[in-house]
């Protein structure tokens, strides 16, 4: 069995995103911070900010949003298994990235596998019926 957290006593926000595998490079999880994209108990915070064992962070990528709270700290990188140990994810968040998924499913257009590639007709029928002008 893995050890469920590891013994840092502080770590800081940066650092953590990356060694929890949110982020590949810390840079990227550095920018992300900057830029507002990661929050820190509901409020904006800077890459030096102390992690802290309960703390709730929300970290915005594309349109996908996830709430997690964490459990553990680390400044050492390791294994996707041990990184998931250093935080959790909230239920609601669990359940908005659930819905997500679905809608985003339903968002593409269905057609036949083999079918081809459309006709002229039903390429104008495809540009009336999503209004697109070409």
């Amino acid at each position: 069995m893995m050890r469920p957290v590891s013994e840092d006593k502080s770590c800081r926000l940066d650092k953590w995103l990356w060694a929890a595998r949110f982020f590949k490079t810390r840079s990227l999880a550095a920018d992300a911070v900057e830029s507002g994209k990661v929050r820190a108990d509901g409020s904006r915070v800077k890459n030096a900010k102390e992690v802290r064992p309960g703390m709730l962070i929300t970290i915005k990528n594309k349109e996908n949003e996830i709430e997690v709270e964490v459990m553990g700290l680390s400044n050492v990188r390791r294994g996707a298994p041990e990184a998931a140990l250093l935080y959790q994810e909230t239920q609601a968040s669990q359940q908005r990235r659930a819905q997500l998924k679905a809608t985003m499913a339903s968002a593409f257009a269905v057609r036949e596998r083999g079918a081809g590639r459309p006709t002229k007709r039903q390429l104008r029928d495809i540009y009336k019926f999503t209004g697109i002008k070409y």
